[in-house]
């Protein structure tokens, strides 16, 4: 009988666990489809590499979906299982909150075995699949905006181009003429052939030119410097601060267990977040779901809801305390854990408390009337 209440507790999260993921996953996707839509529309992403963009994207992301899924379906299930009186059935037949633990525990257990393989391994590998195409298409972009006899601007202006022509696989520009102003200055250059290059960490773009001369401009009277130059690289477009915590983001777990850095420490605590939330969380949602709310049995779901926003975001915080390190790595994100730890110890204290009350006044009631 045991056996088949807890396989029965256990299928009805599963459904309701797909479920959620589905949903969530479609949104996300759907979400994330429309901004690349915008970028291949504005040429800053080829049409033929949309797909798989969003495709290897979707696996980057989906560990973000997986704590809350499976918190979402133990408070449905509970909820649903509640409002049917089936937890009452349960707890008559001596079947109280160790039994809800213990069903729930094992899904949990091996649902974190699963987010973990994601999280660690999956997930990097896509975050970096994902950056390397945005590279691929950037390149692609940046040639495909040039056209042979026409001035191509960047930087707001500060930064021309000009280019006699191209070669057949439209990688290499020939003739190629540079004029670049910078703080009041005007340097031109000249190159046989350029080609465009990105800088992986930061994101930055450049114009590597080949057997050409540079001109400077003086700013105020003086003669003009001329350099003549086998290789120079001149820069187009900075990259933003944000392009090396993507790089960490698709770096591989043992890359960030060697690095020394507090970024490092940051980016893998935030990986071993997914799994302690996929233990925590549905520990949590057995406890708020023992509360009685009335007639209004998805008051739990909001409350959850509200909850996991302020521990997510906890999180978010807690990781760039670490990188900036105003947290010392070895709290990291550990303190966020600790204290939903705490929230959940407390509130089931409180409910053991509030059932032996419960049932010592029925006692009285029952010895009163006897």
């Amino acid at each position: 009988m045991k056996m088949i209440l807890e396989q029965y507790l256990q299928r009805e999260i599963l459904e309701k666990l797909i479920w959620i993921i589905v949903l969530l996953t479609l949104i996300l996707t759907s979400h994330r489809f429309v901004d690349y839509l915008e970028d291949a529309a504005a040429g800053r992403l080829p049409g033929e590499l949309l797909l798989s963009v969003l495709t290897t994207k979707m696996l980057a992301v989906i560990p973000r979906l997986l704590p809350v899924a499976v918190f979402l379906s133990v408070i449905l299930a509970l909820t649903r299982l509640s409002g049917d009186r089936e937890i009452v059935i349960m707890r008559v037949a001596g079947l109280g909150i160790g039994f809800k633990i213990r069903s729930v525990c094992k899904i949990s257990l091996i649902y974190a075995a699963v987010v973990a393989i994601m999280a660690f391994g999956v997930s990097p590998w896509a975050e970096n699949e994902v950056q390397q195409l945005r590279l691929r298409a950037q390149r692609e972009s940046d040639i495909s905006g040039i056209t042979p006899g026409r001035f191509k601007e960047f930087s707001d202006g500060d930064r021309v181009v000009y280019v006699d022509e191209m070669t057949a696989d439209a990688q290499t520009m020939q003739g190629v003429f540079l004029q670049v102003r910078d703080s009041g200055r005007v340097s031109l250059l000249t190159s046989n052939a350029a080609s465009f290059k990105v800088e992986q960490q930061s994101g930055s773009r450049y114009i590597v030119f080949a057997n050409g001369r540079r001109y400077l401009l003086p700013r105020e009277g003086g003669g003009y410097q001329i350099t003549s130059y086998r290789r120079y690289g001149q820069l187009i477009d900075a990259g933003n601060v944000g392009a090396a915590s993507r790089r960490l983001e698709g770096a591989p777990t043992l890359e960030l267990l060697r690095g020394a850095g507090p970024e490092h420490s940051a980016e893998l605590q935030w990986r071993l977040a997914y799994v302690i939330a996929s233990l925590l969380l549905p520990l949590l949602g057995i406890i708020i779901t023992r509360f009685s709310f009335g007639a209004n049995r998805y008051l739990a779901l909001l409350i959850a809801v509200s909850i996991y926003f302020i521990y997510s975001n906890l999180l978010s915080i807690s990781r760039t305390l670490t990188i900036q390190e105003a947290l010392p790595p070895w709290l990291g994100l550990s303190g966020v854990h600790l204290g939903l730890a705490v929230l959940m110890l407390v509130l089931y204290r409180q409910q053991q408390k509030a059932f032996r009350g419960a049932a010592r006044a029925d006692a009285a009631m029952t010895g009163a009337a006897q």
